[in-house]
């Protein structure tokens, strides 16, 4: 089984920066589109960011222009840069291939302080 181990997460002040990192056990990222989702208390996971095999990116509306998705397939690794960050991107971040249908790691908490 496929696992998915999120690091990098921490508490920064709003406008601050974070990257984090998504090590997946197992050769799969040449083959998938992988994704960053967020989930917060009380709400669904939302889908944050997408890169497919070869390198093409989008963006949820609401972290486009502030936050870069980017791919290791020789690391089975993928990135997410937070920059400009803003209090509502509080949450916990998750990796997951697109459409989700690895199992989820245990995500990493990103809080912004206003």
């Amino acid at each position: 089984q496929v696992q998915l181990v999120e690091s990098g997460g921490g508490l920064v002040q709003a406008g601050g920066s974070l990257i984090l990192s998504c090590v997946a056990s197992g050769n799969i990222f040449s083959l998938n589109t992988m994704g960053w989702y967020r989930q917060t208390p009380g709400k669904q996971r939302e889908l944050v960011a997408l890169i497919n095999h070869s390198g093409r990116t989008s963006y949820a509306d609401s972290v486009k222009g502030r936050f870069t998705i980017s791919r290791n397939n020789a690391k089975n690794s993928i990135y997410l840069q937070l920059n400009s960050l803003k209090s509502e991107d509080t949450a916990v971040y998750y990796c997951n291939a697109y459409p989700a249908g690895l199992h989820w790691g245990q995500g990493t908490q990103v809080t912004v302080s206003s």
